[in-house]
Order: C-alpha cells, then sequence, then structure tokens
C-alpha cells in the first residue's frame, strides 16, 4: 500500500491565487509518483507554467471549455481577465456548469487502468462532494488561505447563513467571540462594507462566496490547508475544532523558480544595488488601483527616498514620475508581466510592498524579506493585522471609514521595515521565517501526511461501496 499510486482529480477555481498553489501541490505529489488530471479552461491550461519534463507523463491537464455567459467578455476564462470585479459571479456561473460535467469525467476514468481515487476541489466547487459521493468517491476542500484568516468567519454554518452568521458590515469589525486569545484580526469600517456587498448576499451565479466556502468545509471529508504548525499550530487548532473535522495543513508550497535567470531588462539595474536595500513592490494581478491611490504609492516611494522596483501592472504611474525616479537611478517601474519570484530572490531586494494576499506573503517570507502591507480586498485586511500581531510586517496607516492612506503613510512604513533601528525586530523575524516558509523538507513531510489521509478515506469509502 505504501507504493500504491493514486490517481487524484484536481478542480480548482479559475483565478491564478489558486491555479497556481494547486499545480504546485499537484507537482508535490507527482513527484512523489502520483497521478494528477488538472482540471481548467484551454487558455488557463497555457498560461500556467511549464510542468518539469520529469512529471509531465504523471499531470494531465484536462481542457474544459468555460460556455459563453452573458456579462462575461468572450475572452474571460480566468479572474485576471474580468473588467472589474462585477463580473466575477458571471465567471462563477460558467464555472458552475462544470457540475454538470463532472458525472461522465468520473465514468470515463472508471473504464480506464487508472480510476480516479480521490478529488481535491477549491471553494468555488462546493458541489463536489455529493457529485463524488454518488460514485464512492471520496473529496477534501483545499483552503488556500492561512488558517488565522479562516477562524474568523467561524463555523460552516455561519458562512451558510445560519447559526453565528453575522448580519451586517459592522459584525466584522470586532473580534468574534469564538477565538480564544488575543488578536487584532478584523475588518477596518471600510474592508467590512466592501466585503459584505458580495461576500454574504447571493450574486448573479445563485449563491454568495460565503455559501460556497461553507458548504465545501461542511461536505469534505478534511480540509486541507496551505499552512502548517510550526508557523500556526494554535489556529490550526482552533478551526479543526469550528468544523470539527481534521484539519491537513499541506506547507505554504512556494512557487518554484525559474532555474535560467531572465533577460528582463531590470535584471542590470537589480545588479547595480547593494544587497537587501531595495523595495520590491507588487500589488498582484487581481487588485485594481485607482489613479488616486497609484498617484499617493508613487509620492511614497519618491519621499522614502529608498531604491525601488515598482511592478505596475495595467495602471499608469503619474506624469513625469517615471522619468524623475528613473533619471536618478534610485527607481523603476516595470509595465506589464515581470519575473516576480527572480526578482524577489535577487540579494539586493530586501523589503516588500504588497497587498498582503496569502499567494504574495508565502512568497515573500521564503525569501526572508521585510514585508510592508497594504491590503486592498477578500482576505489582505485579516492577513495584514495576522502579521503584524506576529511581529512580521508593517501596516501602511489608513483612514479607518473611507480606506484613504497617504504618501507619507507608505514612505514611514518602508522606512521603518527597511532601515530604521526599531524595525529590526520585523527584518530579523521575517528571516526567520523565511527558514520556515522555504523549508522543503517541511512542506515534503506535509504532503507526505496529505496522502496518508486521502489513503485512509479512499480504503474507508471502497470497503462501503456495495459489492
Amino acid at each position: 500500500m505504501a507504493t500504491e499510486r493514486l490517481h487524484i482529480l484536481m478542480i480548482p477555481w479559475p483565478a491564478f491565487g489558486h491555479l497556481l498553489p494547486f499545480l504546485e501541490l499537484s507537482l508535490s505529489l507527482a513527484k512523489m509518483g502520483h497521478l494528477i488530471s488538472f482540471v481548467t479552461s484551454p487558455r488557463n491550461i497555457q498560461r500556467l507554467p511549464t510542468v518539469p519534463q520529469s512529471l509531465s507523463r504523471l499531470i494531465i491537464f484536462v481542457e474544459t471549455p468555460l460556455p459563453r455567459t452573458d456579462h462575461l467578455p468572450a475572452h474571460a476564462e480566468a479572474t485576471v481577465d474580468l473588467p472589474s470585479d462585477d463580473h466575477r459571479p458571471y465567471l462563477r456561473k460558467a464555472f458552475d456548469t462544470f457540475a454538470g460535467k463532472l458525472p461522465n469525467l468520473i465514468k470515463q476514468y472508471s473504464r480506464q487502468s487508472i480510476p480516479l481515487d480521490f478529488i481535491i476541489y477549491d471553494y468555488a466547487a462546493y458541489w463536489v462532494p455529493p457529485i463524488a459521493g454518488r460514485f464512492g468517491l471520496p473529496s477534501a476542500f483545499f483552503c488556500l488561505f492561512n488558517a488565522a484568516a479562516m477562524s474568523f468567519f467561524g463555523r460552516p454554518s455561519a458562512l451558510m447563513g445560519g447559526e453565528g452568521a453575522r448580519k451586517s458590515a459592522e459584525d466584522f469589525t470586532v473580534l468574534p467571540d469564538w477565538i480564544p486569545f488575543p488578536s487584532t484580526i478584523a475588518y477596518r469600517p471600510h474592508e467590512a462594507r466592501e466585503l459584505f456587498k458580495p461576500g454574504v448576499l447571493p450574486d448573479a451565479s445563485g449563491v454568495s462566496e460565503a455559501y460556497r466556502f461553507g458548504k465545501s468545509i461542511q461536505e469534505s471529508k478534511f480540509v486541507a490547508i496551505r499552512s502548517c504548525r510550526e508557523f500556526e499550530s494554535e489556529w490550526l487548532e482552533l478551526i479543526g475544532h469550528l468544523y470539527n473535522k481534521p484539519i491537513v495543513p499541506v506547507g505554504f508550497l512556494p512557487p518554484r523558480r525559474n532555474d535560467q535567470e531572465s533577460s528582463h531588462e531590470a535584471r542590470g539595474w537589480f545588479d547595480k544595488q547593494e544587497k537587501r536595500s531595495v523595495v520590491y513592490v507588487a500589488f498582484g494581478s487581481e487588485v485594481k488601483l485607482t489613479a488616486a491611490q497609484v498617484e499617493e504609492i508613487a509620492m511614497g516611494l519618491e519621499q522614502s527616498k529608498l531604491p525601488f522596483l515598482w511592478a505596475l501592472r495595467a495602471e499608469s504611474a503619474p506624469p513625469g514620475f517615471v522619468d524623475r525616479v528613473e533619471s536618478h537611478g534610485r527607481g523603476r517601474v516595470c509595465l506589464g508581466w515581470v519575473p516576480q519570484l527572480e526578482f524577489l530572490a535577487h540579494g539586493s531586494v530586501g523589503g516588500f510592498l504588497t497587498h498582503g494576499g496569502w499567494n504574495s506573503i508565502v512568497e515573500g517570507l521564503s525569501f526572508g524579506l521585510a514585508m510592508v502591507v497594504l491590503p486592498m480586498v477578500f482576505d489582505q485586511g485579516l492577513n495584514a493585522r495576522y502579521l503584524v500581531d506576529k511581529g512580521i510586517a508593517v501596516e501602511v496607516p489608513r483612514e479607518e471609514t473611507d480606506g484613504a492612506f497617504t504618501g507619507d503613510g507608505i514612505a514611514r512604513s518602508l522606512r521603518l521595515a527597511m532601515v530604521k533601528e526599531e524595525g529590526e525586530v520585523y527584518r530579523g523575524r521575517a528571516r526567520e521565517l523565511g527558514e520556515v516558509f522555504s523549508d522543503e523538507v517541511l512542506h515534503d513531510g506535509s504532503v507526505r501526511h496529505l496522502i496518508e489521509h486521502i489513503k485512509g478515506n479512499r480504503n474507508e469509502v471502497l470497503c462501503n461501496i456495495p459489492t
């Protein structure tokens, strides 16, 4: 049994902050000899990193085209393709059509030499467990958020609008009574208002985001989570109690770096900077910054007087800003795609100004970088407070009511995290945690623990299937 090959079906939500960790888990499982079938749309498959040749026979991409849906742009196959967050429900509606295709896919695999053994699904695919269960196939929810943030939302029933559900935005601004230890994890008023609109109420897909999370947790055999006990043991224990089922940390799954250095034009600029002096600035592919926010960030970077590289995706820099900072050689602004992992790993980079998404935090701490967080949406506010609680990061100050921030606040936060003497506590803690976040042995052990849970649940179901 120890060397038995498993065949696992992966069903991620089509956002690259979800697709990439699902792929990293798939690669980890494939390295241990297991077969992975990975479901997503054709365009997303083309945009995923290339699977190493040594593992290509063990990872099968299952092309599943998304149907055209009203209000969804014709080319949209992932959240990064959406013109605004208002279109997310229509992408969820298109994604939900896969529920009707899943039975035939399971039947198709059952006729092959290696039938499916298990399904690992994302929060949006809350419909997986009842479908899989009809075929005696066990499944588990893979949570891509940390245990502290998930604890804030409470039991599955609360997420689904039942017992313990919070009724107003104000309810999200205080620490809930089920968290038994001191913490500042809660939303600011401006964050709670944004969260409450799309998070609690049903949307165009027919169900809310919160309901999907609650149902996914409730129906799962166990919950796999992108974390480890070395980082947040007390929070993992708490969600195990809240969910009343096993919680299986799978490690942080830091993304793989390309061994070959890119020929990006900024590479030479990095090479000229002093060790750990540069701030890398990026707010992910999901965040849409307003012109006013871009202007304040630009002002803060200039005022900090620190060397920086800003990966500015689609927005435009303020007039004259690029020429001003680049002419003095102190900063670089890169529009469009950049090799983020390569940049974060460069010896000249010492800090990371980020929106605080869990993916970005994992990447930054994997290299032991000082973290400055400016949360924008989703779980990012909770993550920011969590890192501050743990003495890892500096959060940029904002107005409680409207969320406004200033360039001066950014500059002061950056200098505290990067150069001020009192900021050494943050820099030292980040370096210490870098050892944990980048520990491949630790993460491989966590994935092996996941395999044990998969086999245990698979065997239990197989024993109960009528002959």
